[in-house]
């Protein structure tokens, strides 16, 4: 059995898994300046990057992400490295890998930046992108091709398939949602819960979820609606540390580890499987996370 297949029965076997946390914010406080591209540190400073996987993985997660959210051929190419892309993803994979040991990699996958709508780009200049890049995660050892912070209903399907027709890794396909002022939750390109989980699936994702945009207690019912349509598939959340405010030029989040860690059983309650952090959650966010995650697991033991 391969790493993607034993988290896939790890999961039907009903035991819940801790994901990671920010990605961005953690690399900002190493030294990132502002314009420069978060993935040309897997070339130019490895250790950080590395030091950042490995923050998480002592934290108690059972799985950890790459440095690739920006890592398309398009993203890359606004910093003059698309040339490099497969080199970064390579990279970026490489080093979470040697973060992990035994635990999970997920390859990030971002949207491009580019709208199918809008006419900025093809469908199969997409597709390459996402294959490109798909293909250099999997060199570089992940275990799954996480497609993540989607809206765009054609975005995502293209990259869940780019994916799956293209390596052997799992695939999991996450979007953000914000609620409206009709109390309905939808991404911002007007996609359901619903519509978001049923285009992934069809294009081949094995597991499904929403990240970004809420704090863990907004995601609750997100969750709920995936669960009401879609009861088997297993479910990812990564919730923000709650919504920032700007105080003095910066974001902060409110959210403390210990108020996350409160909607925890309440989330797995509601369905999921995965749980782990976005945007302003640290390593401390994923102890508290674990904590409550080992009590649950424990249970089931008994």
């Amino acid at each position: 059995m391969n790493k993607q297949e034993s988290m896939l029965k790890t999961l039907k076997e009903g035991r819940i898994l801790v994901g990671d946390g920010a990605w961005g914010t953690f690399i900002y406080q190493k030294g990132l300046k502002a314009g420069e591209c978060p993935e040309s540190w897997n070339l130019s400073r490895p250790e950080d990057v590395q030091d950042v996987a490995a923050k998480y993985i002592a934290a108690g997660a059972d799985m950890v992400e790459t440095n690739s959210f920006g890592g398309s051929r398009f993203k890359l190419e606004a910093y003059g490295l698309a040339e490099q892309t497969f080199e970064i993803n390579q990279a970026a994979a490489h080093l979470s890998k040697k973060a992990a040991g035994n635990k999970w990699v997920l390859g990030s996958v971002g949207p491009t930046g580019k709208m199918l709508l809008m006419g900025d780009v093809n469908e199969t200049e997409l597709y390459e992108a996402f294959k490109e890049q798909a293909k250099a995660l999997e060199a570089g050892g992940a275990d799954l091709i996480c497609v993540e912070t989607m809206s765009a209903l054609d975005e995502a399907e293209i990259a869940v398939k780019a994916a799956r027709e293209n390596t052997g890794c799992a695939i999991i396909c996450t979007f953000t949602f914000s609620k409206t002022l009709q109390n309905t939750y939808r991404t911002m390109m007007g996609v359901s819960p619903q519509e978001a989980a049923t285009t992934a699936i069809k294009a081949g994702a094995d597991i499904i979820g929403s990240n970004c945009g809420n704090g863990a207690e907004g995601m609750l019912e997100i969750v709920k609606e995936f669960r009401l349509h879609f009861p088997e598939i297993p479910l990812m959340v990564q919730a923000n540390a709650g919504m920032p405010t700007n105080i003095d030029g910066k974001d902060v989040f409110p959210e403390t580890p210990e108020h996350m860690a409160a909607f925890i059983n309440p989330l797995i309650e509601a369905g999921v499987n995965i749980i782990g952090g976005c945007c302003g959650t640290t390593p401390a966010h994923i102890s508290q996370i674990k904590q409550v995650v080992n009590q649950y697991n424990e249970s089931l033991k008994v």
